[in-house]
């Protein structure tokens, strides 16, 4: 499994600040040559421990301070340096003591100043084999009233007591800090670390009851920490949670309330690095923000690519869809759809306006099961980028998955499917291109409802421009986009990005004389010459057919550029074969006319070159009848393959 922790760090920088004569560098010395130093110098060098001699693995530099060698300036700039200090304090002389609070955390927190988050520091009480108390009574005073001091230690140079467990302080300080998951003051988690932890919760929830039953539990543990939870420590740990929060533990599973307590609890008791672990896990970083890279994995999309769904993926959002569906009516309502997105900083789309506009709904306008993925297949079509990251807020990425690229399925360049004649993909963009008032927001909304009757009359004013569904091609079920693309003027140029797709819809008034001229110029100005298979609908297919005031009607003009005759379209017939032949035409971009009739003119000049040749040389050569023969045949398997070609590309014209 894929681990957002600590790894992520380069290193961890250690200083130690204190009165002169409290041991600092002696600790250093002792630490690294495991025995008290008799001639200690004024200051130690900077040192480096290894990596692999640490115990969370990361490579840590020590910085010493000596007042004799170094200027206050420099200490100002070694504390920004700095990844926590440590304040060495002498437990047998109270003046180091208390110069903790009137000198030394003053100034730690005038060199950082106000705009960066707190340093966080740890308080070392140094030479305890001179007495016999302890002075950490006092010192957890000063963490009160003091947030960013983590943690304090009393150890000693001399005998090498509480060393090694000093410097571990100081690297937990750093990589599992706790001022962003606890309050001293108030003895609580901060809302942020409840907030990350809340959604954590939802998502281990699996059958969504608001528990955590022992099965969510034990893939919880194992997600977090790749180990199974052992029976007897879950029961204890239930104990503990019913013991001191009553409505903790419920029918033998744990609520929200005991899961935040346990946490809490993991805290008090200086294990930071448990619910740091469970919050890396999930993709948080130092901050409780969630990391970039776990939102936003790197996507290798070749030029002419596009995504989809994988098969991991719909199965993700089909269980998380049918987890919210409460009462089990094969849709969300508003309120199911919010809690569903609860773990999310906001819902993707708009519920009220985007969901009913682009995808296929019920009677009530709640999206249903069909629609929900209709309208992921349009996000991760459109900005595969969104669906990674939601995806990772909806908890993909710890069910079971490295991360959320297994979601995602990129196709084949487009070169390669007009190569093969045989598009790969099962979604498809198609733009609907047409004058203001010929009907393309009508044709595009016609697509998500079963009767389209129910839309005449309708005005369109909305933002929302895509509309996705499902049609059937050659049994197969694919998913259509269509982009109403919005052009104000005729004069107005399409930009790249509102050419560019996989088939394109000119649209046209079929009652306006004047409708035609305009898609004509974009088909000559921008299909003409491309390899985007086109077809022109006339749209009000019920009214009397206009002639149209252009040098060629839409049929002449469909002839001589060879494409497909017009299709007349009308919300009034609620026919949907259009639809479906846009479809078919951008799974299979090269049968269009015009490659049917290239077949055509090379079969028949095949054929005629056998003949010439079996009759011309007949004479000179008695084998050119055997290789006459050959022609004929090679001429005939390739007729059979046209032929099968101009079948498809026929049936491919009436459906």
């Amino acid at each position: 499994m894929v681990q957002y922790s600590v790894a992520q760090r380069k290193n961890v920088r250690i200083l130690l600040v204190g009165d002169a004569g409290v041991g600092k560098t002696s600790l250093i010395l002792s630490l690294v040559s495991e025995e008290f130093p008799e001639d200690v110098p004024p200051k130690a060098e900077e040192i480096t421990i290894p990596a692999n001699v640490t115990p969370e693995q990361v490579p840590t530099n020590i910085v010493d301070y000596s007042s004799t060698e170094q200027s206050d300036e420099t200490l100002n700039e070694e504390i920004l340096k700095a990844h926590v200090v440590c304040i060495v304090y002498s437990v047998e002389d109270d003046v180091s003591l208390d110069r903790i609070t009137s000198h030394w955390l003053p100034l730690v927190r005038n060199a950082i100043g106000t705009e960066q988050t707190r340093k966080p520091i740890v308080l070392v009480g140094n030479k305890v084999d001179l007495i016999e108390y302890s002075t950490i009574d006092s010192v957890l005073t000063i963490m009160e009233d003091f947030p960013e001091v983590e943690s304090c230690v009393e150890c000693s140079a001399k005998t090498l007591h509480n060393i090694s467990e000093m410097f571990y302080y100081a690297q937990k300080a750093v990589l599992h800090p706790t001022s962003p998951l606890y309050i001293m003051e108030e003895q609580d988690l901060t809302p942020a670390c409840k907030k990350s932890l809340v959604r954590i919760f939802k998502i281990c929830d699996i059958d969504g009851d608001n528990l955590l039953n022992d099965y969510e539990l034990n893939l919880f543990q194992r997600r977090c920490f790749n180990t199974p939870l052992q029976p007897q420590i879950l029961d204890e740990v239930k104990i503990v949670i019913q013991k001191n929060i009553p409505d903790g533990i419920y029918h033998d599973a744990v609520t929200l309330k005991g899961f935040l307590f346990l946490h809490c609890l993991f805290i008090q008791r200086g294990r930071n690095e448990t619910t740091w672990a469970v919050l890396r896990r999930f993709g948080y970083n130092e901050q409780l923000e969630m990391c970039k890279d776990y939102l936003r994995p790197t996507l290798k999309i070749p030029p002419g690519s596009s995504t989809e769904l994988s098969h991991r993926g719909q199965q993700f959002l089909i269980a998380l869809f049918e987890r919210y569906d409460k009462d089990g009516d094969g849709a969300l309502s508003p309120e199911e759809h919010k809690m569903l997105f609860s773990t999310c900083p906001s819902a993707p789309w708009s519920y009220s306006t985007d969901i009913r506009k682009s995808c296929p709904t019920n009677d009530q306008g709640w999206v249903t099961l069909h629609g929900w993925l209709c309208r992921w297949t349009l996000m991760t079509l459109i900005d595969v980028m969104k669906t990674l990251e939601y995806l990772a807020y909806l908890g993909f990425n710890v069910h079971e998955n490295d991360s959320q690229l297994a979601a995602i399925h990129v196709t084949r360049e487009r070169r390669i499917d007009l190569a093969k004649r045989q598009s790969s993909r099962s979604v498809y963009m198609c733009h609907v291109i047409g004058p203001k008032g010929a009907g393309k927001t009508g044709m595009c909304r016609g697509f998500l409802v079963d009767d389209m009757k129910s839309l005449i009359g309708k005005e369109f004013r909305t933002n929302v421009v895509h509309c996705v569904n499902t049609v059937q091609v050659y049994g197969q079920e694919k998913h259509l986009l269509l982009r109403d693309i919005d052009v104000k003027h005729a004069l107005d140029p399409l930009q790249p990005q509102e050419v560019n797709c996989d088939v394109a819809c000119l649209v046209y008034d079929s009652s306006n004389p004047r409708s035609f001229e305009y898609i004509a110029r974009i088909y000559i100005k921008y299909y003409a010459e491309s390899k985007i298979p086109v077809m022109i609908v006339g749209t009000k297919g019920d009214l009397e057919e206009r002639r149209q005031d252009y040098l060629l009607q839409p049929a002449e003009f469909c002839k001589k550029y060879k494409i497909l005759e017009p299709h007349l379209f009308s919300l009034k017939s609620n026919k949907k074969e259009v639809y479906t032949k846009l479809a078919t035409m951008a799974a299979f971009p090269r049968f269009q006319p015009a490659w049917i009739l290239f077949y055509k003119h090379r079969l028949v000049q095949l054929w005629e070159s056998a003949h010439l040749r079996q009759f011309g040389l007949m004479t000179e050569d008695p084998t050119l009848w055997w290789k006459a023969g050959l022609g004929v045949a090679a001429a005939t398997v390739l007729g059979i393959v046209v032929m099968k070609a101009l079948h498809s590309a026929a049936t491919h014209a009436r459906y």
